[in-house]
Parts: structure tokens; C-alpha cells; sequence
């Protein structure tokens, strides 16, 4: 059983989306009879600032109602525990972690313990180890089911959770079940606090805590659910409409990214496709809401041109290409053109969503977006649990790193390239082609603004000639000449640097190179980054919280 964890912040950053800086919202015992946490309210990855607010939480409704706001969602089917810590007298929300309620209640004993030990050593691992916890459980009633019910069942949970928390001497002062609309305390014991059908959650947005969120410009989702929604392949009409289109551009642009004569001019076709589609995503009227919005962008979109773009990212190299649309007026209609090519990869081709679903997570980390960037890196290694730019970019996000790491060596390389394009091969600066031979049009440069409308597109790369294998994925009924791409294997090792021929390790029993591959920038130097901390000492391994 797969169960997605994440964490929501650093339990030693001063707000919820681990930047630094910002107050959080106090949190105060959730009975009347401890004194314990009170905590500011801190800025979500949506930005606000909430440096001169301050709420304080006194009861289990307050603390219940605070939880979406944590998390910068509504959870659903999820086990959170979030972190307390005891600064003068008063308590502040830490770190939290989520992860999904296991069908099977065998599995829960390995859940809790997994979920307490991976925040707490966690927080270790950042210098605020927490001195209390708060637990929440939160499901909905299944059909014939009551919330009190809800409750009932998943006691056993709740108490696995407070013994291992316990063990880690970090009691939990207060656990929630949120289900139906109410909420319980199991820690309560106090006569006529708690009634035995659960107190009603207040109205959204009706709280102080809603009110200082809203006024701090604080912004909170729907569910992971409609999260995910946005990035799941169709199960529409138009499915076999768009596998037939990826079977006939897999006949095509396979055959031409293993020829190394044509590699280079099927990467410079796939960017060009791709900078057209986001000018077009661009300037489409806005929506009201994501649904509208994301159909809007599907029908902005043909199947061929879709089928296009997704065969061809399956090229690493070019994929990190595509990744240098990270920022500015480049990141909303690029991070709108992967997500719909998430939507497009159907039936057979669910593998390779990885390529867009992982640009997906990086645009959306980059930009600040945390909540959307951990879904996406999830999702993208459920498509393919190897994929390893998606692996070190989803443990760079949940240690809480900075993006802006990454971001200059994309913008370096990328200016690199462009002053490789403009020398000519006798090192004079002549605009001619490539060192590949494919005229890259570099006369532009990376420093003229693009014309009005239009997406400035990642300066032309030189493509290294044999260094990228496809697997092949021969489908009933598709003839063995045309092979449909999962992704290209890893190259040759030696080399972070389109171009460099360098041979690499061969791993005994695979036959397939390992190592450092050409042009595989997004995921050399997420491992580069990804393996420290901010202060550039290394990060032990594994993240607070992981895909388990």
C-alpha cells in the first residue's frame, strides 16, 4: 500500500510554507486546564504577511478550525500531526506532517510510528526538537456511517499515534477527529466539554483565525483530491482520440531522438512547440475557476501537438530545457502547458506523465507553490518510482531547501549556452551554429527581450550524438518498428554538460551507464543541492516525511 507523506513547513521557520520571517499563529492548550501553546499565524505558500497578527487558540473548536490553515488545504482520509514548541511560557506550531489513513488497520501500528519518527527526527535535524504534539484525524463517513462512528474506528490509530509519540517523549496534548462536519477530542475527560455526537465545525471563514488569514491575503485550497484532479490523465471521450495520436507520434519522434543525426533538430522542434503552445496559453481570457480554466487550456491544445510535446520531453536533456521556464511571466503559462500534458498522457502512456508531472513540481516549488509541488513530484513517481529529477526534487522540497539554488544554476547554464552559440567553433564570436551542426538561431542571445506576447524560450543547447537509449514499449498491435517512449536510460557519466562524450561507469548486470548524464542539469544539481542543508552542511538522509 502506497501512502503519500509530506510535510507542510520547517519546524524551526516562522511560517507555514518554511520561509523565515513571519509570525505564526499561537496556539494555546486545547482545554482549559494546561497552559501550553499559543503560536502566530503565518503566510502560506500564497505569500500575506501576518507579522504584526497574532491569534491565539484556546480550545479543541479552535484548534480544529485552525488546521486548514496549516496546511494551506482542507485534508482528507489523512493522519497530521503537527509540532509545538515552548518559547517563553508559550507554545508555537512547528513542523507538521501528513500522510493517509491505511485501509487496513494492520498497517497502522507502522503508519503512526513512521509518521512520528519522520517529524520528530525531522525537527531534530533543523535544531527545534518539539516539546508537545497535536494530532488530527480526518475521514469522511462511508455510506451507512456516522461520524461518531468515524471516530469509534479510528481510536486504535489515534492511540498508536500517542504511544509512539510518547516513546519519543513528545506527548500529544490533544487529538481531533474531524468527520461529518464535527469534531471529537480523544484527550478530553472533562464533563459536558466534549458530547459524545461531536461539537459542529463552525462555518468557513467565520473564525478569528479565518478572518486574520484572510485579511493577512492568506489563501486556502479545496482538498488534495481536487489538487490532484488537475493533473490525472482523461477518462473521457476524447482517450482513445489521444492514444492514437501519441501511437502515431511515438512512430515518428522515437525513431528520429535515437537517430543521432536528428536528435538535436527533435529537441529544438519540441522547445519551439512548446514556446508557440504557452504564447497561446497566454493569451487566452482568463477563467473564473480551475475546472473552467483547465478546460479551456485542454481545448487551446490538439491531440498531435499534445502527443508531440510529451514524446519529446522523454528526452532528459530537453526536459531540463524546458525546466529553465521557472520564473517571471514564463512560470504561469508553463507550469498550464505541463499540467495539461500530465492530463493527455492515457491508457498506456501513464509512465510517461513523470516528464511533465515533474515539471510540473518544479515550477510549482520554484514559484513558491509547496502544497501543488509535493503532489506532483508524488504523483510523478507513482507514474515511475525511478524517476530520479522527481525523486531529489520531492526530497529538496520536503527538507524545506531553497529552490533559488537550482534556479542560478538553470540561468547559468543556460547563459552558458547562449555565449557557446554566439563563439563559433574557432572561438570567435560569430553566431554560427552549434556545436551539434544545427543552426540554433543564437544570434538572438539570452539578454533581448522576447517580443511582445511571446515566451522567451531556453537558449539552444548542443545535443550529444548516441547518449540517450529509449526504452521500448511495444504495444498489441503496434508494429516493432513503432516504439513508444517511457523515458531515455541514463547516459554516460563524466559529464554535466551537453556535448561532453566522456564515457561512463557501466553498472554490473544492466549494462546501462550510470552516473552523471549530458545535459541531465535538473537532476545533477538537485542532487548537489538536495544533499545539504541551507548552511551547507550535509542533510542527513531522508526527509521528514517521504512516499513510503
Amino acid at each position: 500500500m502506497t501512502h503519500h507523506g509530506e510535510t507542510t513547513g520547517s519546524s524551526n521557520n516562522d511560517d507555514i510554507a518554511g520561509r523565515k520571517g513571519s509570525n505564526r499563529p499561537a496556539a494555546r492548550s486545547a482545554h482549559p486546564t494546561p497552559t501550553t501553546p499559543v503560536q502566530h499565524l503565518a503566510p502560506s505558500a500564497y505569500g500575506g504577511d501576518l507579522s504584526a497578527q497574532q491569534v491565539t487558540l484556546r480550545t479543541p473548536a479552535e484548534l480544529a478550525d485552525a488546521l486548514p490553515y496549516l496546511l494551506g488545504y482542507r485534508p482528507e482520509d489523512s493522519i497530521v500531526l503537527v509540532c509545538l514548541h515552548d518559547r517563553d511560557g508559550r507554545g508555537r506550531f512547528g513542523g507538521r506532517a501528513r500522510l493517509g489513513i491505511p485501509a487496513n488497520p494492520d498497517d497502522w501500528p507502522s503508519v503512526a510510528r513512521q509518521l512520528a519518527q519522520g517529524l520528530v527526527k525531522g525537527s531534530e535535524r533543523r535544531g527545534a526538537r518539539p516539546e508537545q504534539m497535536v494530532a488530527y484525524v480526518c475521514q469522511e463517513p462511508s455510506a451507512g456511517e456516522t461520524g461518531q462512528q468515524v471516530m469509534e474506528r479510528l481510536r486504535p490509530l489515534v492511540q498508536q499515534l500517542r504511544v509512539e509519540c510518547g516513546l519519543l517523549d513528545v506527548p500529544v496534548i490533544d487529538a481531533l477527529c474531524i468527520s461529518d462536519g464535527r469534531f471529537w477530542s480523544y484527550c478530553c475527560d472533562i464533563k459536558g466539554c466534549c458530547p459524545a455526537g461531536g461539537t459542529p465545525m463552525g462555518l468557513p471563514g467565520t473564525s478569528v483565525l479565518a478572518a486574520a488569514a484572510t485579511y493577512a491575503g492568506l489563501q486556502v485550497r479545496g482538498t488534495l483530491r481536487e489538487l490532484r484532479a488537475r493533473l490525472i490523465p482523461w477518462e473521457t471521450a476524447a482517450v482513445p482520440d489521444q492514444e492514437a495520436a501519441l501511437d502515431t507520434a511515438s512512430l515518428t519522434v522515437v525513431r528520429r531522438i535515437l537517430d543521432e543525426t536528428s536528435r538535436a533538430q527533435v529537441a529544438e522542434e519540441t522547445l519551439e512547440l512548446a514556446e508557440r503552445l504557452m504564447g497561446r496559453l497566454a493569451a487566452a481570457p482568463p477563467a473564473e475557476s480551475t475546472a473552467p480554466a483547465d478546460l479551456r487550456d485542454d481545448e487551446l491544445l490538439t491531440h498531435d501537438e499534445a502527443a508531440t510535446l510529451i514524446l519529446g520531453l522523454q528526452d532528459r536533456t530537453t526536459r531540463d530545457r524546458a525546466a529553465e521556464w521557472m520564473e517571471g511571466d514564463d512560470a504561469a503559462p508553463a507550469i498550464r502547458l505541463w499540467r495539461a500534458l500530465a492530463r493527455r498522457c492515457v491508457g498506456s502512456y501513464g509512465e510517461h506523465a513523470a516528464a511533465p508531472l515533474t515539471l510540473v513540481g518544479w515550477v510549482a516549488w520554484s514559484t513558491g507553490d509547496d502544497i501543488e509541488a509535493r503532489e506532483a513530484l508524488a504523483m510523478a513517481l507513482g507514474a515511475d518510482p525511478d524517476y530520479l529529477f522527481a525523486r531529489l526534487l520531492h526530497q529538496a522540497v520536503n527538507e524545506g531547501l531553497d529552490p533559488e539554488s537550482l534556479r542560478r544554476c538553470l540561468r547559468a547554464e543556460r547563459e552558458e549556452r547562449a555565449q557557446d552559440d554566439e563563439a563559433g567553433p574557432d572561438g570567435s564570436r560569430n553566431g554560427s551554429s552549434t556545436s551539434s551542426g544545427f543552426d540554433s538561431g543564437a544570434d538572438r542571445g539570452t539578454d533581448d527581450a522576447p517580443p511582445s506576447g511571446s515566451v522567451a524560450r531556453p537558449a539552444p543547447a548542443p545535443v550529444p550524438a548516441a547518449s540517450t537509449t529509449l526504452r521500448r514499449r511495444t504495444r498489441p498491435g503496434t508494429p516493432a518498428s513503432g516504439t513508444s517512449v517511457a523515458r531515455p536510460l541514463p547516459k554516460p557519466s563524466g559529464s554535466t554538460r551537453p556535448g561532453d562524450g566522456r564515457p561512463g561507469r557501466t553498472r554490473p548486470g544492466d549494462g546501462r551507464p550510470s552516473g552523471a548524464r549530458p545535459g541531465a542539469l535538473g537532476e545533477e544539481t538537485a542532487r548537489r543541492r538536495g544533499s545539504r542543508t541551507g548552511d551547507g552542511r550535509p542533510a542527513a538522509s531522508g526527509g521528514t516525511e517521504e512516499d513510503a
